[in-house]
């Protein structure tokens, strides 16, 4: 059964030609992403998160490693 809308053939075949023809989709507006402060933390220790980090990747190597024994 076919849903509303078109294929993915027949929309692969609209974005080659747009493609080749050179012919430009017109753009609404521009994205702009909204951010938000998060705060400060102030006893987070950053040279501790960073060993941290290196020995679960570590972990995570050597796991990889053993599926592919």
């Amino acid at each position: 059964m076919r849903e509303r809308g078109i294929s993915f053939k027949e929309a692969f075949n609209q974005a080659a030609r747009r493609g080749l023809t050179g012919e430009k989709r017109q753009r609404n507006k521009r994205f702009v992403q909204k951010t938000f402060s998060l705060g400060q933390v102030e006893d987070l220790r950053w040279d501790k998160t960073l060993g941290i980090d290196e020995v679960m990747e570590d972990e995570e190597l050597t796991r990889k490693l053993a599926l592919n024994k």
